[in-house]
């Protein structure tokens, strides 16, 4: 890529002999503009990127030394390189002052000025390609830290406001952005996913991270910024950034989600079913599109392989939806081991279904399949079913069953679901306060959720709501909390520099550190150390 350069001299034939005489397409460079003093220069500044600023001292209306120092006032990203006739070293000072790359005395030796214009050019672009390099790195810092927030988001584990303190510029700006939001789900109830009932945790696990590595790459094409979270086992939630103006165009969703579904059979051998939000959404709205997009999902996965919903769309029927929202309550419930509360909620569902017709319990006995299947998955999510438990109840979901028969399914698994509930409730208790005190001990390392959740023998969703339950703070929360106070306690009490208190709280980017510590505290590491030590010496001497 060809790089500009102005020249700004008010004497034209030193501007023509620049021009000619310097090798500019040799050196990967082009004169884009010149000016005759520093308020021409300034004004064309204002239409377009210079690389490299070949200025003048002496000059009328504004001289290059205010113009360099405006330059630098507004932040403008030049290479300079100072020409004058003076041999002053005041001028040379004050040049190195404002950052000036070089200075050179006229008359101007042509040879060695294509030398040191040689010399400052290679600079720059090393420094952009490590700035680039740079860049990639915090992206992906930012995008992992990105679907750790994502996913407590979208489950309104929570706060979701921009000023929350985990929403740290680039997140900050991602809050403010509209979001295409698909829910990938396998079937459990299929014939093809039989197989992968009987595989183990392990399998289960490589094959939930190579689905989710298709669907990231499958996205990747798009060029939209993007985050693969996965639910839980078999599921997993696709958020996609749209830029500002961007309509929804739903053919063409459609079709690249067909290919992503390909790809994803092709390489897994599994068919998934897809989700969509029929409209985009504000991270506000995530929770709810999430949850709609799930439950209709759930009520009716034998549909068409790819479907949209919408605000508007509603449930099949009343029944359909007084049903669902009972069984989800008991989900809840079970989630929360409050056994007085599934009993209840057990009993009004056994009501209504009683209080059916035969036509109406007919259209009704599918709702009460699938959410036999979503509660078994949902209690195997939280390890309450032991697996000859999940075995029986499969062979029975696997016959054509009555409704009756299928109260008994829900019923039986929510027997199982509050009996390992009981039994792991002081287990919890313990498991939650060992991973509090390893997440302390751990603080300098970058650890995640997943890591976290894998060392308690829980899968990531359920580790996720328990520490939630347990703490009023989402994991990410709590240990990008813990990890603000240590540093504010080292910034305080060391003269460790910046990126070495970054590092020693686990933040191996040190310039994501100083984005959350803004965000967390209102100020920057350094401007933070500087307000205590002058607070520690006004106090001294008081």
């Amino acid at each position: 890529m060809t790089g500009k350069v102005m020249i700004v001299d008010d004497e034209p034939h030193i501007t023509r002999n620049l021009e000619k005489v310097i090798p500019w397409e040799m050196l990967g460079l082009e004169v884009g503009a010149t000016a005759k003093n520093g308020r021409e220069a300034l004004e064309l500044l204002q239409g377009g990127e210079v690389d490299l600023l070949l200025c003048d001292i002496r000059m009328p209306v504004m001289d290059g030394m205010t113009l360099v120092k405006t330059i630098r006032e507004l932040k403008l990203d030049i290479d300079i390189i100072m020409l004058s006739g003076y041999q002053d070293f005041s001028y040379t000072r004050t040049a190195i002052q404002y950052g000036v790359q070089d200075y050179m005395l006229k008359p101007i030796p042509y040879d060695e000025l294509t030398g040191v214009i040689a010399r400052v050019m290679n600079s720059r672009r090393t420094r952009q390609r490590q700035q680039q390099d740079e860049r990639v790195k915090l992206n992906a810092v930012l995008d992992i830290a990105n679907e750790k927030v994502l996913f407590d988001v979208l489950k309104d584990y929570t706060d979701v406001s921009h000023n929350h303190w985990l929403m740290a510029d680039d997140e900050q700006d991602r809050a403010a952005c509209s979001y295409l939001l698909l829910v990938l789900d396998m079937d459990a109830g299929a014939e093809e996913a039989k197989d992968w009932r009987e595989w183990s945790d392990k399998e289960r696990k490589l094959w939930n991270f190579a689905v989710a590595n298709v669907v990231r790459e499958s996205a990747r094409k798009t060029g939209l910024r993007h985050a693969v979270i996965q639910m839980r086992d078999g599921e997993w939630c696709l958020l996609a950034e749209m830029k500002e103006g961007r309509r929804f165009d739903r053919d063409e969703i459609r079709m690249w989600i067909e290919k992503l579904l390909g790809e994803v059979r092709s390489h897994v051998k599994l068919d998934l079913h897809a989700g969509v939000w029929g409209e985009l959404v504000d991270i506000k709205g995530l929770s709810t599109a999430y949850k709609r997009v799930h439950r209709s999902m759930q009520l009716d996965p034998e549909a068409e392989q790819i479907r949209f919903f919408a605000k508007e769309s509603s449930l099949h029927n009343d029944s359909h939806e007084v049903i669902w929202s009972g069984s989800e309550r008991i989900l809840e419930a079970l989630k929360h081991g409050h056994a007085q509360d599934v009993n209840e909620e057990m009993k009004l569902l056994s009501a209504r279904l009683q209080a059916l017709g035969t036509p109406e319990l007919g259209r009704i006995k599918p709702v009460l399949h699938y959410f036999a299947l979503h509660l078994m998955r949902e209690m195997k999510e939280m390890q309450l079913l032991r697996k000859e438990q999940e075995e029986a109840l499969w062979r029975k979901l696997d016959r054509r069953i009555s409704a009756k028969d299928l109260l008994s399914v829900i019923r039986q698994t929510a027997d199982a679901g509050m009996a390992g509930s009981s039994d792991k409730k002081k287990q919890s208790e313990r498991t939650m306060a060992e991973a509090k005190s390893y997440l302390d001990r751990n603080l300098f390392r970058d650890i995640g959720v997943e890591e976290a959740a894998t060392r308690a023998g829980l899968s990531t969703s359920y580790f996720s709501l328990l520490f939630k339950q347990t703490y009023g703070e989402t994991f990410i929360e709590y240990v990008t909390r813990q990890r603000m106070e240590k540093a504010k306690q080292l910034l305080q009490n060391t003269s460790k520099s910046v990126a070495q208190i970054s590092k020693e709280i686990g933040y191996s980017e040190r310039r994501y550190f100083t984005k959350v510590f803004m965000k967390y505290t209102g100020e920057n590491p350094t401007d933070f150390r500087t307000r205590l030590q002058q607070l520690g010496e006004l106090n001294s001497t008081v």
